[in-house]
Protein backbone atom coordinates (compact mmCIF):
# COMPACT_ATOMS: atom_id res chain seq x y z
CA UNK A 1 0.00 0.00 0.00
CA UNK A 2 1.22 3.49 -1.17
CA UNK A 3 2.60 5.27 2.23
CA UNK A 4 0.02 8.44 1.87
CA UNK A 5 -3.08 5.88 1.57
CA UNK A 6 -1.81 3.66 4.30
CA UNK A 7 -1.81 6.93 7.01
CA UNK A 8 -5.02 7.97 5.08
CA UNK A 9 -6.90 4.81 6.17
CA UNK A 10 -4.90 5.34 9.62
CA UNK A 11 -6.48 8.92 10.10
CA UNK A 12 -2.99 10.50 10.17
CA UNK A 13 -3.02 13.13 7.53
CA UNK A 14 -5.07 16.49 8.67
CA UNK A 15 -3.76 18.35 5.86
CA UNK A 16 -1.63 18.31 2.71
CA UNK A 17 -0.18 20.58 0.17
CA UNK A 18 -0.63 19.22 -3.58
CA UNK A 19 -0.89 15.63 -3.17
CA UNK A 20 -0.39 15.16 -6.73
CA UNK A 21 2.53 16.14 -7.13
CA UNK A 22 3.96 14.55 -3.99
CA UNK A 23 2.58 10.98 -5.08
CA UNK A 24 4.92 11.70 -8.44
CA UNK A 25 7.97 12.65 -6.56
CA UNK A 26 7.75 9.30 -4.44
CA UNK A 27 6.78 7.43 -7.52
CA UNK A 28 10.27 5.07 -7.48
CA UNK A 29 12.30 7.86 -5.65
CA UNK A 30 13.85 8.49 -1.85
CA UNK A 31 12.42 11.78 -1.01
CA UNK A 32 14.24 12.89 2.24
CA UNK A 33 11.40 14.53 4.94
CA UNK A 34 11.71 16.20 8.56
CA UNK A 35 10.15 17.41 11.10
CA UNK A 36 11.26 19.59 13.98
CA UNK A 37 11.75 18.64 17.78
CA UNK A 38 12.22 21.89 19.86
CA UNK A 39 14.39 21.08 23.16
CA UNK A 40 11.81 22.73 25.79
CA UNK A 41 12.49 19.89 28.44
CA UNK A 42 15.11 17.08 28.62
CA UNK A 43 12.56 14.66 27.51
CA UNK A 44 10.88 13.76 24.98
CA UNK A 45 6.82 13.07 25.74
CA UNK A 46 4.26 10.87 23.74
CA UNK A 47 3.20 14.06 22.18
CA UNK A 48 5.98 13.81 20.52
CA UNK A 49 6.25 10.35 19.34
CA UNK A 50 3.43 11.51 16.71
CA UNK A 51 5.64 13.01 14.19
CA UNK A 52 8.71 10.90 15.51
CA UNK A 53 6.38 7.88 14.40
CA UNK A 54 5.43 9.35 10.98
CA UNK A 55 9.43 9.75 10.30
CA UNK A 56 9.41 6.04 10.79
CA UNK A 57 6.73 5.09 8.37
CA UNK A 58 8.11 7.10 5.70
CA UNK A 59 11.72 5.75 6.07
CA UNK A 60 9.88 2.25 6.47
CA UNK A 61 8.23 2.64 3.14
CA UNK A 62 11.85 3.38 2.04
CA UNK A 63 12.45 7.38 2.21
CA UNK A 64 15.00 9.34 4.13
CA UNK A 65 13.95 11.00 7.33
CA UNK A 66 15.52 14.00 9.18
CA UNK A 67 14.94 14.56 12.72
CA UNK A 68 15.96 18.59 13.18
CA UNK A 69 16.64 19.28 17.03
CA UNK A 70 15.75 23.08 17.38
CA UNK A 71 18.58 23.92 19.37
CA UNK A 72 17.89 27.36 17.78
CA UNK A 73 14.19 28.12 17.63
CA UNK A 74 14.11 26.58 20.90
CA UNK A 75 15.55 29.66 22.70
CA UNK A 76 13.14 31.74 20.84
CA UNK A 77 9.90 29.73 21.65
CA UNK A 78 7.25 28.79 19.33
CA UNK A 79 3.94 30.58 19.63
CA UNK A 80 1.84 27.71 18.52
CA UNK A 81 -1.28 26.27 20.52
CA UNK A 82 -0.13 28.52 23.03
CA UNK A 83 -2.01 31.63 24.45
CA UNK A 84 1.36 32.49 26.71
CA UNK A 85 4.78 33.32 26.08
CA UNK A 86 7.21 30.29 26.70
CA UNK A 87 9.74 30.80 29.54
CA UNK A 88 13.41 30.85 27.70
CA UNK A 89 16.21 29.13 28.61
CA UNK A 90 19.93 29.64 28.64
CA UNK A 91 22.07 28.62 25.76
CA UNK A 92 23.79 25.65 28.25
CA UNK A 93 20.43 24.14 29.57
CA UNK A 94 19.08 23.93 25.36
CA UNK A 95 22.34 22.24 24.20
CA UNK A 96 21.32 19.50 27.54
CA UNK A 97 18.05 19.54 26.21
CA UNK A 98 19.12 18.83 22.49
CA UNK A 99 21.30 15.89 23.45
CA UNK A 100 19.13 14.18 25.52
CA UNK A 101 16.19 14.43 23.05
CA UNK A 102 18.68 12.91 19.75
CA UNK A 103 19.69 10.30 21.96
CA UNK A 104 15.73 9.37 22.12
CA UNK A 105 15.10 9.74 19.20
CA UNK A 106 17.57 6.97 18.09
CA UNK A 107 15.39 4.52 19.89
CA UNK A 108 12.43 5.23 17.20
CA UNK A 109 14.43 5.90 13.96
CA UNK A 110 17.24 4.08 12.53
CA UNK A 111 20.47 6.02 12.28
CA UNK A 112 22.41 3.42 10.93
CA UNK A 113 24.33 3.47 7.89
CA UNK A 114 22.09 2.97 3.95
CA UNK A 115 20.94 4.94 1.61
CA UNK A 116 17.64 5.90 3.96
CA UNK A 117 19.21 6.30 6.95
CA UNK A 118 17.87 8.81 9.55
CA UNK A 119 20.14 11.86 10.45
CA UNK A 120 19.82 14.28 12.83
CA UNK A 121 20.56 17.74 12.32
CA UNK A 122 20.48 20.93 15.19
CA UNK A 123 19.41 24.31 13.47
CA UNK A 124 21.37 26.09 15.94
CA UNK A 125 24.34 25.45 13.39
CA UNK A 126 22.85 27.68 11.05
CA UNK A 127 20.57 29.80 12.77
CA UNK A 128 23.38 31.24 15.27
CA UNK A 129 26.00 32.03 12.33
CA UNK A 130 22.82 34.55 10.92
CA UNK A 131 23.72 38.17 11.56
CA UNK A 132 20.77 40.77 12.43
CA UNK A 133 21.42 42.16 8.70
CA UNK A 134 20.86 38.26 7.19
CA UNK A 135 18.04 38.14 9.01
CA UNK A 136 16.47 41.11 8.04
CA UNK A 137 17.79 41.96 4.40
CA UNK A 138 17.79 38.25 3.09
CA UNK A 139 14.72 36.62 4.65
CA UNK A 140 12.49 39.10 6.19
CA UNK A 141 11.85 40.95 3.37
CA UNK A 142 10.11 37.81 2.37
CA UNK A 143 7.54 37.75 4.62
CA UNK A 144 4.56 40.80 4.23
CA UNK A 145 3.05 41.42 7.98
CA UNK A 146 -0.19 41.02 6.88
CA UNK A 147 0.62 37.14 5.55
CA UNK A 148 1.96 36.76 9.04
CA UNK A 149 -0.73 38.30 10.84
CA UNK A 150 -3.45 36.10 9.26
CA UNK A 151 -1.44 32.74 10.52
CA UNK A 152 -3.57 31.15 13.08
CA UNK A 153 -0.12 30.55 14.93
CA UNK A 154 -0.13 34.29 15.50
CA UNK A 155 -3.92 35.55 14.95
CA UNK A 156 -4.69 33.24 18.05
CA UNK A 157 -2.45 35.59 19.85
CA UNK A 158 -3.10 39.00 19.33
CA UNK A 159 -5.78 39.11 22.01
CA UNK A 160 -3.42 38.34 24.55
CA UNK A 161 -0.49 39.83 23.07
CA UNK A 162 3.00 38.45 21.64
CA UNK A 163 6.55 39.15 21.38
CA UNK A 164 8.33 40.02 18.54
CA UNK A 165 10.57 37.04 19.39
CA UNK A 166 7.95 34.48 19.04
CA UNK A 167 6.44 36.75 15.94
CA UNK A 168 9.58 35.74 14.20
CA UNK A 169 9.23 31.78 14.88
CA UNK A 170 7.67 31.39 11.49
CA UNK A 171 10.74 32.77 9.83
CA UNK A 172 13.30 31.28 11.80
CA UNK A 173 11.53 27.59 11.03
CA UNK A 174 10.88 28.46 7.15
CA UNK A 175 14.61 29.42 7.46
CA UNK A 176 15.23 25.62 8.54
CA UNK A 177 12.98 24.35 5.45
CA UNK A 178 14.85 26.36 3.18
CA UNK A 179 18.52 25.40 4.57
CA UNK A 180 17.01 21.73 4.52
CA UNK A 181 15.97 21.88 0.81
CA UNK A 182 19.12 23.26 0.48
CA UNK A 183 21.76 21.03 1.86
CA UNK A 184 19.42 17.71 2.03
CA UNK A 185 17.49 18.26 -1.01
CA UNK A 186 14.38 17.95 1.95
CA UNK A 187 11.05 18.15 -0.11
CA UNK A 188 8.87 17.50 2.49
CA UNK A 189 8.00 18.99 6.00
CA UNK A 190 5.49 17.39 8.53
CA UNK A 191 3.80 18.21 11.88
CA UNK A 192 0.92 18.36 14.16
CA UNK A 193 -1.70 20.67 13.08
CA UNK A 194 -0.84 23.58 14.77
CA UNK A 195 2.31 23.63 12.67
CA UNK A 196 0.68 24.50 9.38
CA UNK A 197 1.13 28.16 9.45
CA UNK A 198 5.05 27.63 9.88
CA UNK A 199 5.09 24.61 7.17
CA UNK A 200 3.52 26.85 4.26
CA UNK A 201 5.42 29.78 4.96
CA UNK A 202 8.76 27.66 4.51
CA UNK A 203 7.53 26.56 1.52
CA UNK A 204 6.59 30.04 0.34
CA UNK A 205 10.31 30.96 0.94
CA UNK A 206 11.64 28.09 -1.01
CA UNK A 207 9.56 29.21 -3.68
CA UNK A 208 10.44 32.96 -3.52
CA UNK A 209 14.32 32.29 -3.05
CA UNK A 210 14.46 29.20 -5.33
CA UNK A 211 12.05 29.21 -8.46
CA UNK A 212 13.70 30.27 -11.44
CA UNK A 213 17.13 28.75 -11.19
CA UNK A 214 16.27 25.67 -13.54
CA UNK A 215 12.56 25.06 -12.58
CA UNK A 216 10.14 25.67 -10.40
CA UNK A 217 10.93 24.67 -6.94
CA UNK A 218 8.62 22.42 -5.22
CA UNK A 219 8.54 21.79 -1.60
CA UNK A 220 5.66 19.90 0.53
CA UNK A 221 3.66 20.22 3.23
CA UNK A 222 2.05 17.52 5.18
CA UNK A 223 -0.05 17.99 9.01
CA UNK A 224 -1.24 15.48 11.45
CA UNK A 225 -4.37 15.71 13.26
CA UNK A 226 -4.85 17.43 16.80
CA UNK A 227 -5.08 13.89 19.21
CA UNK A 228 -7.58 14.30 21.94
CA UNK A 229 -8.92 11.67 24.04
CA UNK A 230 -12.85 10.50 23.65
CA UNK A 231 -13.32 11.82 27.36
CA UNK A 232 -12.17 15.68 26.26
CA UNK A 233 -8.65 15.70 28.05
CA UNK A 234 -5.52 16.41 26.67
CA UNK A 235 -3.88 13.31 25.23
CA UNK A 236 -0.72 12.33 27.29
CA UNK A 237 -1.39 14.22 30.30
CA UNK A 238 -2.47 12.29 33.37
CA UNK A 239 -2.86 13.95 36.89
CA UNK A 240 0.81 13.20 37.39
CA UNK A 241 1.70 15.33 34.52
CA UNK A 242 2.91 14.58 31.20
CA UNK A 243 4.02 11.23 29.86
CA UNK A 244 7.75 11.03 29.16
CA UNK A 245 9.64 9.11 27.08
CA UNK A 246 12.38 9.14 29.43
CA UNK A 247 12.26 6.29 32.15
CA UNK A 248 13.81 8.28 34.61
CA UNK A 249 11.02 10.69 34.43
CA UNK A 250 7.79 7.79 33.52
CA UNK A 251 8.99 4.07 34.54
CA UNK A 252 8.05 1.66 31.83
CA UNK A 253 5.71 0.04 34.24
CA UNK A 254 3.81 3.98 34.35
CA UNK A 255 4.23 3.94 30.42
CA UNK A 256 2.86 0.79 30.12
CA UNK A 257 -0.15 1.49 32.54
CA UNK A 258 -0.98 4.49 30.71
CA UNK A 259 -1.94 2.47 27.38
CA UNK A 260 -3.25 -0.23 28.53
CA UNK A 261 -5.40 2.35 30.58
CA UNK A 262 -7.02 3.82 27.36
CA UNK A 263 -10.22 4.49 27.28
CA UNK A 264 -12.52 1.68 24.76
CA UNK A 265 -13.41 4.58 22.87
CA UNK A 266 -9.93 5.56 21.64
CA UNK A 267 -7.65 2.07 21.66
CA UNK A 268 -8.44 1.59 18.38
CA UNK A 269 -7.20 4.57 17.24
CA UNK A 270 -4.61 4.86 18.95
CA UNK A 271 -3.20 1.75 17.55
CA UNK A 272 -3.81 3.15 14.26
CA UNK A 273 -1.96 6.00 15.08
CA UNK A 274 0.64 4.74 17.11
CA UNK A 275 1.76 1.03 15.88
CA UNK A 276 3.04 -0.95 12.69
CA UNK A 277 0.49 -3.22 13.36
CA UNK A 278 -1.30 -3.44 10.08
CA UNK A 279 -4.86 -2.55 9.20
CA UNK A 280 -6.42 -5.92 8.94
CA UNK A 281 -4.97 -6.92 12.42
CA UNK A 282 -6.02 -3.73 13.91
CA UNK A 283 -9.76 -4.34 13.07
CA UNK A 284 -9.73 -8.07 14.17
CA UNK A 285 -8.76 -6.36 17.66
CA UNK A 286 -11.60 -3.99 17.11
CA UNK A 287 -13.68 -6.87 16.70
CA UNK A 288 -11.97 -8.79 19.98
CA UNK A 289 -13.28 -5.66 21.61
CA UNK A 290 -16.70 -5.73 20.74
CA UNK A 291 -16.83 -9.38 21.10
CA UNK A 292 -15.18 -9.46 24.80
CA UNK A 293 -14.32 -6.08 25.92
CA UNK A 294 -13.44 -6.92 29.46
CA UNK A 295 -11.00 -8.57 28.27
CA UNK A 296 -8.98 -5.50 27.02
CA UNK A 297 -7.14 -7.45 24.54
CA UNK A 298 -6.74 -4.15 22.10
CA UNK A 299 -5.78 -2.27 25.31
CA UNK A 300 -2.98 -4.93 26.74
CA UNK A 301 -1.96 -5.25 22.79
CA UNK A 302 -1.35 -1.66 22.52
CA UNK A 303 0.62 -1.16 26.02
CA UNK A 304 2.99 -3.71 24.64
CA UNK A 305 3.39 -2.34 21.15
CA UNK A 306 4.45 1.13 22.57
CA UNK A 307 6.56 0.00 25.38
CA UNK A 308 8.32 -1.89 23.27
CA UNK A 309 9.08 0.27 20.85
CA UNK A 310 10.10 3.35 22.91
CA UNK A 311 11.78 1.10 26.14
CA UNK A 312 12.69 -2.35 24.89
CA UNK A 313 11.83 -6.61 25.46
CA UNK A 314 13.25 -6.27 28.69
CA UNK A 315 11.17 -3.14 30.26
CA UNK A 316 8.14 -4.65 28.66
CA UNK A 317 8.79 -8.21 30.32
CA UNK A 318 9.15 -6.10 34.14
CA UNK A 319 5.91 -3.82 33.55
CA UNK A 320 4.28 -6.93 32.66
CA UNK A 321 5.74 -8.56 36.09
CA UNK A 322 5.13 -5.58 38.11
CA UNK A 323 1.32 -5.80 36.99
CA UNK A 324 0.88 -9.08 37.44
CA UNK A 325 2.33 -9.20 40.58
CA UNK A 326 -0.02 -5.98 41.88
CA UNK A 327 -2.87 -8.36 40.49
CA UNK A 328 -2.32 -11.16 41.90
CA UNK A 329 -0.76 -10.26 45.32
CA UNK A 330 1.98 -11.53 44.86
CA UNK A 331 5.07 -9.38 45.73
CA UNK A 332 6.92 -11.24 46.78
CA UNK A 333 8.18 -12.01 43.55
CA UNK A 334 9.52 -8.53 43.10
CA UNK A 335 12.79 -6.65 43.28
CA UNK A 336 13.89 -3.80 44.79
CA UNK A 337 13.60 -1.98 41.44
CA UNK A 338 10.16 -2.96 40.12
CA UNK A 339 8.62 -1.94 43.95
CA UNK A 340 10.11 1.49 43.17
CA UNK A 341 8.09 1.47 39.41
CA UNK A 342 5.06 -0.31 40.95
CA UNK A 343 5.03 1.54 44.08
CA UNK A 344 6.17 5.21 42.93
CA UNK A 345 3.12 7.03 43.86
CA UNK A 346 2.34 4.73 47.07
CA UNK A 347 2.77 6.85 50.51
CA UNK A 348 5.96 6.43 51.29
CA UNK A 349 7.54 6.04 55.06
CA UNK A 350 11.34 5.66 56.05
CA UNK A 351 12.53 3.60 58.97
CA UNK A 352 15.90 2.53 60.60
CA UNK A 353 17.46 -0.71 59.20
CA UNK A 354 16.08 -2.69 62.29
CA UNK A 355 13.30 -5.10 64.04
CA UNK A 356 10.24 -3.46 64.82
CA UNK A 357 7.39 -4.93 65.95
CA UNK A 358 4.32 -4.43 63.59
CA UNK A 359 2.03 -2.93 65.74
CA UNK A 360 4.40 -0.27 66.19
CA UNK A 361 5.18 0.54 62.72
CA UNK A 362 1.52 0.34 61.81
CA UNK A 363 1.19 3.76 64.61
CA UNK A 364 4.18 4.62 63.40
CA UNK A 365 3.84 5.04 59.70
CA UNK A 366 0.44 6.41 60.45
CA UNK A 367 -1.47 3.21 58.88
CA UNK A 368 -3.74 2.51 62.10
CA UNK A 369 -4.61 5.65 64.29
CA UNK A 370 -3.60 3.74 67.35
CA UNK A 371 -2.14 0.69 69.26
CA UNK A 372 -5.93 -0.22 69.62
CA UNK A 373 -6.91 -0.21 66.01
CA UNK A 374 -3.88 -1.49 65.05
CA UNK A 375 -4.56 -4.57 67.21
CA UNK A 376 -7.81 -4.34 65.59
CA UNK A 377 -6.91 -4.48 61.90
CA UNK A 378 -4.80 -7.63 62.33
CA UNK A 379 -7.09 -9.54 64.55
CA UNK A 380 -9.71 -8.77 62.15
CA UNK A 381 -7.01 -10.00 58.88
CA UNK A 382 -7.00 -6.27 57.33
CA UNK A 383 -3.16 -6.40 57.44
CA UNK A 384 -1.00 -8.03 54.59
CA UNK A 385 2.84 -7.76 54.89
CA UNK A 386 4.23 -8.39 51.30
CA UNK A 387 1.08 -9.43 49.80
CA UNK A 388 0.30 -12.22 52.45
CA UNK A 389 -2.67 -11.79 55.37
CA UNK A 390 -0.80 -11.31 58.57
CA UNK A 391 -2.71 -11.71 61.76
CA UNK A 392 0.28 -12.42 64.42
CA UNK A 393 -0.61 -9.85 67.01
CA UNK A 394 3.46 -10.23 68.27
CA UNK A 395 4.99 -10.36 65.18
CA UNK A 396 8.21 -9.03 63.96
CA UNK A 397 9.39 -7.58 61.26
CA UNK A 398 12.62 -8.30 60.20
CA UNK A 399 15.31 -8.57 57.38
CA UNK A 400 13.21 -11.72 56.04
CA UNK A 401 9.76 -9.54 55.57
CA UNK A 402 12.51 -6.54 53.70
CA UNK A 403 12.48 -7.15 49.77
CA UNK A 404 16.12 -6.53 48.78
CA UNK A 405 16.76 -6.44 52.18
CA UNK A 406 14.65 -2.49 52.18
CA UNK A 407 11.34 -2.59 51.59
CA UNK A 408 8.34 -3.97 53.19
CA UNK A 409 4.79 -3.35 51.66
CA UNK A 410 2.04 -3.05 53.61
CA UNK A 411 -1.78 -2.68 52.91
CA UNK A 412 -4.64 -2.17 54.73
CA UNK A 413 -7.97 -3.52 53.78
CA UNK A 414 -8.48 -3.93 50.04
CA UNK A 415 -6.53 -0.88 48.67
CA UNK A 416 -4.20 1.08 50.62
CA UNK A 417 -0.71 0.47 50.61
CA UNK A 418 2.34 1.64 51.99
CA UNK A 419 5.49 1.71 51.06
CA UNK A 420 8.25 1.03 53.83
CA UNK A 421 11.60 1.98 53.30
CA UNK A 422 14.48 0.72 55.75
CA UNK A 423 17.67 2.40 55.16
Amino acid sequence: MNILEDLKQRGLVHQITDEESLRKNMEGNIITLYAGFDPTADSLHIGHLVPGLMLKRFQLAGHRPIALIGGGTGMIGDPSGRSTERQLNDLNTVKHFSEKIKNQLASILNFDEGENAAVARDNYEWLSKMTIIDFLRDTGKHFGINYMLAKDSVESRLENGISFTEFTYMILQSVDFLNLYEKENCTLQIGGSDQWGNITAGMELIRRTKSGEETEAKAFGLTVPLITKADGTKFGKTAGGAIWLDPAKTSPYEFYQFWINTDDRDVIRFLKFFTFLELDEISSLEKELEMAPEKRVPHTRLAEEMTKMVHNEAALVQAQKITEALFSGELKDLNGAEIEQGFKDVPTVTFEKQDINLIDLLVEAKISSSKRQAREDIQNGAIYVNGDRNQELAHVLSNEDRIDDTFTIIRRGKKKYTLIRFE
